[in-house]
């Protein structure tokens, strides 16, 4: 079922790899000229133009963008009791492991008067994007809210689409989610649209206020209208399909693997799933459990599209150390180690968004209660970037307190550098200070 890509025998260079391996990927570039109408739109007539489009492409309009509170209350009343126990355990967990990533301010005495110290300042308000489509994902709304808010951002909103089935309301369990953490203020708006307004805001009969800085996952319209939107706000990424590494040997369990596998692969038709082994026995077991197991599942249809899609697939590699190197080149969302001394195979992996480590830490535990946080770099930008954290929420800042004495100290230095750099009137700048003062 699923394709290979057997490279033993050779030892392509990371150039090749990335030429080479399986991965999908989407066109923004394509989707731009279909969304700039719409975020110039919602620039334009703000509230109006975002519940038009709703209406348009989600097929209603709720009374307002702003839920209401009595709304909101009542959608966690209504929640299941075993939903709204494992909500709470989740928010539990995220929240201790995000509380603990706040740095500290620093101060450094670089001279003798002289003292430079980094501020540590959250971002003054949020907009964070919740998905609807093909599933549910309060999991989305802990994995946004929490650490935005261990960060000490003082203002947020969450923006997720109107559906039809709920009185053009967002689905009630994104709702209960919100309200377990505490956030009145949730829209009822999403794609491009959601993005162009907590852009933009609108300062008409709506009042709604602009954010600093959007995140979430969304589908290629909602990441367009953030292209489009970074200008005005920080963004967190450019998101593309979610995707699995598997970095397995012949210890792993295939029936495991395979589940892993097909579980990605049912969030989206263009999901990849991909294993990387040295083992050819544990490719041909993997492969027949999958063909075995997805056909039973509920989304059947949309996994099997995604794992016989060019972005999945099985890398047979010679050996383990050229699998560990396939899977840096690979640079995946999720990384599964599943291998003998899988701990010490995850401390040699440098490029992943997260990395899950031995038989028991699934990459569904991370998408929901694992602790850590579930919106990571996709399509190779592990290689630079970060997942989502209480840092992502944080800008620093650099304070320089001078006394006389210090300026004068390294006032020669700035002087020389300025004059290099044909720059002269940054080094007056410096020595006016003194010579103003022998003047008075």
């Amino acid at each position: 079922m699923l394709s290979r890509l057997d490279l033993r025998g050779q030892t392509p260079s990371t150039a090749e790899l990335r030429r080479i391996l399986p991965r999908g990927g989407t066109d923004i570039d394509h989707v731009l000229p279909a969304v700039t109408p719409v975020v110039e739109d919602v620039r334009a007539r703000g509230a109006e133009a975002a519940l038009e489009y709703g209406e348009k492409f989600d097929h209603v309009r709720p009374s307002s963008v702003r839920v209401p509170g009595d709304v909101i209350a009542e959608a966690l009343r209504d929640l299941d009791p075993a939903v709204t126990d494992a909500l709470q355990e989740a928010i539990r967990r995220v929240r201790a492991f995000h509380g603990s990533q706040k740095p500290q301010d620093a101060s450094v005495e670089v001279a003798p008067g002289g003292v430079v110290s980094e501020r540590w300042i959250p971002v003054n308000r949020v907009g964070l994007y919740v998905p609807g489509g093909n599933a549910v994902y309060p999991s989305s709304v802990i994995m946004n809210v929490v650490p935005a808010q261990e960060a000490g951002v003082g203002s947020l909103v969450v923006s997720s689409p109107p559906q039809a089935d709920f009185g053009g309301w967002p689905h009630p369990t994104i709702l209960a989610a919100c309200s377990l953490l505490g956030v009145d203020e949730v829209w009822a708006v999403g794609g491009g649209q959601a993005v162009a307004l907590m852009a933009y805001g609108d300062s008409g009969a709506a009042d709604l206020e602009p954010v600093d800085m959007i995140t979430g996952p969304g589908n290629i319209f909602v990441t367009a209208a953030k292209r489009l939107c970074r200008s005005v706000v920080g963004i967190d990424s450019e998101a593309g399909p979610t995707e699995i590494a598997v970095l397995a040997d012949s210890s792993a369990d295939p029936v495991a693997v395979a589940y892993d596998l097909i579980s990605q692969a049912e969030h989206d038709v263009m999901a990849a799933s991909v294993l990387i082994t040295d083992s050819a026995d544990l490719a041909d077991a993997v492969d027949r459990e999958t063909e075995a197991r997805y056909k039973v599942t509920l989304n059947a249809e949309r996994v099997a599209e995604a794992l016989t899609g060019e972005q999945s697939g099985i890398i047979l590699t010679d050996s383990l150390d050229e699998a560990v190197r396939v899977a840096d080149a690979y640079a995946a969302e999720h990384l599964e180690v599943q291998t003998e001394d899988s701990a010490a195979v995850a401390a040699r992996i440098t490029n992943a968004g997260a990395v899950f480590v031995g038989h028991y830490a699934p990459v569904p535990l991370g998408d929901y209660a694992a602790g850590s946080n579930h919106v990571l770099p996709t399509s190779g930008t592990a290689r630079h970037s970060s997942g989502l954290s209480t840092h992502t929420f944080l800008k620093h800042v650099d304070v320089i307190s001078y006394d006389r004495e210090a300026l004068k100290e390294v006032a020669d230095t700035v002087t020389a550098l300025a004059d290099a750099e044909q720059l002269p009137a940054h080094g007056e700048a410096v020595r006016a200070r003194f010579e103003t003062q022998e003047r008075s």
